[in-house]
């Protein structure tokens, strides 16, 4: 398909293309221009695309020339389009760019999420609304309180799909879809694909088209990477001799799973090291407290999932360490560039078991060079199983960790670590 170059090529409504102009949105950015004519023409979607590609135009602009159609009046306590999103932060975000896109439109907007008061959602669901966005846990809440009904939905927007299993509202996300009309157009958006989502898509789409959005890869020159061959059962003391590396100051660590997050995390503090683990379990208040505890520098060191930390923006991060490597290439560079903000140079080190073998390679075809691998040496009663592969190559089990200049200073470190405590 080729890239649209303006909007007045679409069969926008004029009140459509008037506030676009207003907001100074001249040119469709690649998701728009791949998705807008397949929802005009009402088929389901499955969009592939970080936040910040312009998604929610993408899936906005279709949905309120649909609405803008409305024959009769509303029916009170009801939605005519679902938009469904896992953060109050996201949710707030989509109601003000639709409300934006639909200034000159008399649409009825809702927005529902926790933390809040009910009443004045209660209030504006009274009358029946166009479009309803809204949080999962808040919206269950209404629905058993029976002051909103979803029976008229014909418009289903599920936004960020991934973090929202993250976070654990698969189960809320399914009893909502199972209260809508069977006869209704359906769209998923997800900034990753993991086998979760690809299994809720089949759920709720039908025959839907794909529309895939590669991010912009951050540049990788500007940071120094490093591999570090370390067994599994090895990770986490490796990571505490990285850790003792006075020049880590501010250090975010990856790992692929809640679990895995909690599990570092606790090792960590118990060699008091200033830590905490963000991630979707976790409550409001927690992943608030482990935020601002980064940012202020009372935490050295936080340990998250990608999902859980795409919101971050800390400035002054000094080191991101891979735990494990990610089931997407493209989270390695999302994460790795968390320490090249505003033009400075950052360092990614990445703990590499023999298991992550497939994954090392899909993230170096990505980045089009091999991570340079610093040597470590571990025992073999410690090692993890090699490939084959492993064993052409004449690499061996061995055990040691970091290069001499690194484990001087790991050693000045803890000796005034423990002149302190004396």
């Amino acid at each position: 398909m080729n890239q649209l170059t303006n909007f007045s090529a679409l069969a926008l409504a004029e009140p459509l293309v008037r506030a676009l102009d207003v907001a100074g949105i001249t040119t469709p950015t690649p998701i728009q221009a791949q998705a807008i004519p397949a929802l005009l023409e009402g088929r389901d979607m499955l969009g592939i695309a970080q936040t910040g590609t312009g998604k929610t135009a993408a899936f906005g602009l279709p949905l309120l020339q649909h609405l803008s159609r409305r024959a009769d009046g509303l029916q009170p306590k009801s939605a005519r389009s679902l938009i469904l999103a896992p953060t109050r932060e996201l949710a707030i975000q989509i109601d003000s760019e639709l409300r934006k896109f639909s200034k000159f439109l008399g649409i009825r907007h809702a927005l529902v999420f926790g933390g809040v008061g009910h009443q004045p959602q209660i209030r504006a669901l009274e009358k029946g609304v166009d479009i309803l966005v809204a949080t999962p846990g808040r919206l269950l809440d209404h629905l058993q309180a029976r002051v909103v009904r979803l029976d008229q939905v014909s418009h289903l927007v599920l936004d960020e799909a991934d973090r929202m299993l993250d976070m654990g509202f698969v189960r809320d996300v399914m009893k909502i879809v199972a209260l809508l009309p069977e006869n209704r157009q359906s769209l998923l958006f997800s900034a990753t694909m993991p086998a979760e989502v690809a299994t809720l898509s089949r759920k709720i789409l039908k025959d839907p088209v794909r529309v895939e959005v590669t991010p912009e890869a951050v540049t990788v020159d500007r940071i120094d990477q490093k591999l570090y061959r370390v067994p599994t059962a090895e990770k986490r003391n490796f990571l505490l001799d990285l850790l003792a590396n006075p020049e880590m100051e501010r250090v975010i660590v990856f790992t692929r799973t809640k679990h895995g997050a909690d599990r570092v995390a606790q090792h960590l503090q118990k060699a008091r090291v200033e830590t905490l683990a963000l991630h979707g379990n976790k409550s409001q208040g927690a992943r608030q407290k482990a935020l601002e505890g980064f940012k202020d520098g009372s935490l050295r060191v936080l340990v998250a999932t990608d999902i859980a930390a795409r919101g971050i923006d800390v400035s002054g991060i000094t080191h991101v360490v891979n735990f494990d490597l990610p089931d997407e290439p493209e989270s390695y560079v999302h994460r790795i560039g968390r320490t090249a903000r505003a033009g400075r140079s950052g360092l990614a080190l990445s703990l590499f078991d023999a298991g992550e073998s497939a994954r090392l390679k899909a993230i170096e075809r990505l980045i089009r060079r091999p991570i340079p691998e610093v040597a470590t040496q571990f025992k073999a009663s410690h090692a993890a199983p090699r490939s084959v592969a492993d064993t052409q190559r004449g690499d061996k089990p061995v055990r040691d960790s970091l290069p001499n200049e690194e484990k001087s200073k790991k050693n000045r470190w803890r000796g005034q670590q423990r002149r302190r405590a004396a």
